[in-house]
């Protein structure tokens, strides 16, 4: 099965390779947005005719370096309204922010929070919470961006993004805080183990039940070789989230970091197969025996996003390790990093995990889009759990989304998701969401 998959992932970006000349909706729409982009320049215009064109080029340059980030997800920020540039088009700073907002109505039994993630479907159902109706500007954001070039430096750019998504929604919080230079990557980033651009459109904040939506302080090498392929190496910090009763087993302070790497084949700006994994240590203690003890955990991912046709763009991934729970989707909600053994009691192991998803968006024009997506993401352990224990969650949506201009959106969406347990008892539920956003 984990075969033909990865075969029917490979065979659809293969079979996209042969429209990779012709531009799709999608690029038609990142292109509508860097044209309203407004330059500023601090010291004034370039005074030939041929600087002027050399400096629109690299205005152009800089702009579409914003939409076709390796790792920019559908729902993070647009080109900056203002563009300060230097005469030169030496540095360039951007200045820009968003305004979201989301109302949602749960039904068939309301989630405990803002997020609809499978995991938290409660079994058996509250009878004092089985509708919901509730409001939020959670992800409204503010960053500055500053791209430039010099002789010993290279091409250099400096992020810092804060995301309103803190406590209750509101609190405002560090999202992304790095600079890149030449190849590398310094600071707080997506982990190179994910692949934000292969995640679908979605409104609701979870997202795909089996999405990589890690961001950790890493150190980054990643060159492309000949335009097409791209490898990337990293070391990041780690986090992880362990079992331990506190009796028998106690967690153990991290001291060695995760190493991530990825290998890419690229055939057009936005389009690419990319498959990534990570290496983790995952340190206990064996209370019983007054131990410390070190498992490995890894995870492998196989993802791509393609444009068989103009208006037709496809999302694909598929994932799978030991003791990477705590990097992925549903299992982000417990402690499944490492859980306990039954058999010996004192020993914890890493258990397995596989998580899919598949979407597709068709673009009416350029400013419509609709988007259907679904994934899962399943638990795997070795040996026998409470009943109570989740087995397995499915999540799926549509939704649609209208650019009314290219800086303001409005869309909604249609959610649904089950839960399962060990024990087989399982239950969906339903939202619905409405969103509007405005960029600068």
């Amino acid at each position: 099965m984990k075969t033909h998959v990865i075969l029917l992932a490979l065979g659809m970006a293969a079979s996209a390779s042969a429209y990779a000349q012709q531009p799709s909706m999608v690029d038609s729409l990142h292109s509508m947005k860097a044209s309203s982009t407004k330059v500023v320049y601090i010291d004034g215009k370039p005074e030939t005719e041929e600087a002027r064109r050399s400096d629109l080029d690299s205005i152009k340059k800089v702009i579409g370096d914003f939409y076709y980030d390796q790792f920019r997800n559908f729902q993070d920020p647009d080109a900056p309204y203002f563009l300060f540039m230097s005469k030169e088009a030496g540095l360039a700073l951007g200045v820009g922010g968003g305004v979201r907002l989301r109302a949602f109505y749960d039904w068939n039994g309301a989630m405990p929070n803002n997020s609809f993630a499978p995991m938290q479907i409660p079994i058996p159902p509250d009878p004092t919470s089985m509708k919901h109706f509730g409001t939020t500007p959670s992800g409204t954001y503010l960053f500055f961006r500053a791209m430039g070039h010099n002789t010993a430096l290279g091409n250099y750019q400096l992020y810092v993004e804060g995301n309103f998504t803190g406590y209750n929604g509101r609190d405002f919080k560090l999202k992304k805080a790095y600079a890149m230079i030449r190849d590398f990557t310094f600071g707080y980033a997506a982990s190179t183990f994910s692949d934000p651009a292969a995640e679908p459109a979605i409104i609701d904040a979870a997202g795909a039940n089996n999405k990589m939506g890690v961001t950790s302080l890493l150190v980054r090498y990643m060159p492309t070789f000949k335009k097409h392929w791209s490898v990337g190496v990293s070391v990041e910090t780690p986090a992880t989230f362990v079992a331990a009763d506190n009796v028998d087993t106690k967690a153990v302070s991290c001291w060695m970091p995760d190493f991530a790497a990825l290998v890419q084949y690229q055939w057009a700006r936005g389009q690419h197969v990319r498959l990534s994994g990570i290496v983790r240590t995952l340190p206990y203690r064996d209370l019983k025996t007054g131990t410390n003890h070190n498992r490995v955990g890894w995870g492998l991912q196989l993802s791509s996003v393609t444009h068989p046709v103009s208006n037709l763009t496809t999302y694909l991934t598929f994932n799978y390790g030991k003791g990477y729970g705590g990097l992925t989707g549903d299992l982000t909600y417990g402690n499944y990093d490492l859980v306990g053994d039954p058999n010996r009691p004192g020993t914890l192991y890493a258990p397995a995990a596989f998580g899919w998803c598949a979407g597709l968006q068709y673009n009416f024009s350029p400013t419509v889009f609709a988007t259907i997506a679904a994934s899962e993401t399943r638990y795997l352990p070795q040996h026998t759990v409470a009943p109570d224990e989740y087995k397995y969650g499915i999540f799926a949506c549509a939704n649609v989304f209208w650019y009314i201009t290219p800086r303001v959106y409005a869309a909604a969406e249609i959610d649904w998701g089950q839960r399962k347990n060990f024990s087989g008892e399982h239950r969906h539920a339903n939202r619905a969401n409405i969103s509007a956003g405005f960029t600068f």
